[in-house]
Parts: C-alpha cells; structure tokens; sequence
C-alpha cells in the first residue's frame, strides 16, 4: 500500500482499511494502525472513534512501562459483516434438517463426499512434485479465493504456519464439528504423507483464527 494512498481515499475506504487490518493481523493500537496505514495518528484515532460508536470495534487496555496504558483496538462480532458468511444461515438450517430428517449417518456421509471433492480439486491444482513451500503456498491462495484470508509463514524451526484469518463457514463449522476435522484430513491429503499437519488455533474454540503448524516428518 502507497504511503499516500490512504490519505487520498474516502473515510469509507479508511475505516474499512482498518477493518481488514484488525481481521488479519489482530489487535492493535492506534500508532500501529498509522504505520501500517499511512495515516497519522490523529485520524486513526478519529476513524476508530466511529468504528466504535457503530460497536464495530472496541478496545483493551495494556499496561506500559512509562506512560498511560495503550488502547489495543479489536473487532467485535458485529464487524463479521464485513466477510463472506458463506450463507451461513441457510447451511446451519439445512444441516440442523437433514439430521433430523436423516440422522448423524446422512451428515458423515455429506463431508465424506464433500471432503473427497474438494481433494479432487485442490491436487488439481498442487501437484505433489512441487516443493512444500510451493504447496503450501498454492494452497493458501485457493484458500482466499474461498474467502479464508489465508497466509503462509515459516518459522524459525524450518516448520511452517497456515494462517486462517477468517472462517466464511464458521456458523456452519458450530453446527457441525465434523467440517473441521474434514479440514485437517483434506490438508493431510493434499500436502503429502511426508508431512505433519497439527491445529494449533482454532477459531471455534475461541481463537481469532485457525492455524495449522506443518512440517516435514
């Protein structure tokens, strides 16, 4: 992002800058969100104070060495309008009928097809004579395209993190535990028996986000 392209965007554009940022990286204070968006901390803080009064955000506070505490800014759950629910709603609805219509066995057997398609489509798209790194970032960009704000980051110990910032089925995921161990088996599947795939964070579990710790075995 320019350093002044912000500055030239509507408050509009602004705040839903700030958004985004807090949805991806977390909680923040004001002088965090002005560098990392090129705006000055006054009008960050002007910009926050709506989000606020809208109950899009609201804040924490953490003690400092010197000084008075600092605000750390986070959304509130009325800010996941902001992202794709995946018609959250209806997919609840229909899972919460097709059990009572048909029981947990006809739920198994949905994921079961569910999961065995979308690895038809991911290996599709990963070959598995790509490096890891190659895989994992493939991966992360099919990810986004469903609406994840994934990313993918290597740690010091040579092992590496697929970062979730969004679950765009997380309704749905509450009303049915099983999409999410669908999703490490998919992962599993996808990146390779040489691999090790470990949730690490979980969103439905009271995480931001879901993280999955990989490394070769």
């Amino acid at each position: 992002m320019k350093a002044n392209s912000l500055k030239k965007s509507s408050p509009v554009r602004t705040r839903r800058a700030i958004i985004n940022l807090l949805k991806q990286e977390g909680p923040a204070d004001a002088l965090t969100l002005a560098e990392r968006l090129s705006v000055s901390g006054m009008a960050i803080r002007q910009h926050l104070y709506v989000l606020q009064k809208e109950h899009l955000v609201t804040y924490t506070e953490e003690p400092r060495l010197q000084g008075r505490p600092a605000k750390l800014w986070q959304l509130t759950s009325e800010a996941d309008r902001f992202f794709p629910d995946g018609y959250a709603e209806l997919t609840v609805s229909l899972l919460e009928s097709m059990s009572e219509a048909f029981g947990n066995e006809a739920i198994a057997k949905l994921l079961e097809v569910r999961t065995r398609k979308q690895k038809k489509s991911y290996r599709q798209e990963i070959p598995k004579n790509h490096s890891l790194q190659k895989r994992l970032e493939t991966l992360a960009q099919l990810r986004i395209d469903e609406g994840y704000m994934a990313e993918v980051e290597r740690r010091k110990d040579g092992s590496w993190l697929l970062i979730e910032n969004h679950c765009p089925i997380c309704a749905a995921a509450k009303a049915c535990t099983g999409l999410c161990d669908r999703e490490l088996e998919l992962f599993q599947s996808i990146l390779g028996e040489e691999v090790k795939v470990e949730r690490t964070e979980h969103i439905i579990e009271g995480d931001r986000r879901c993280v999955y710790q990989i490394w070769l075995k």
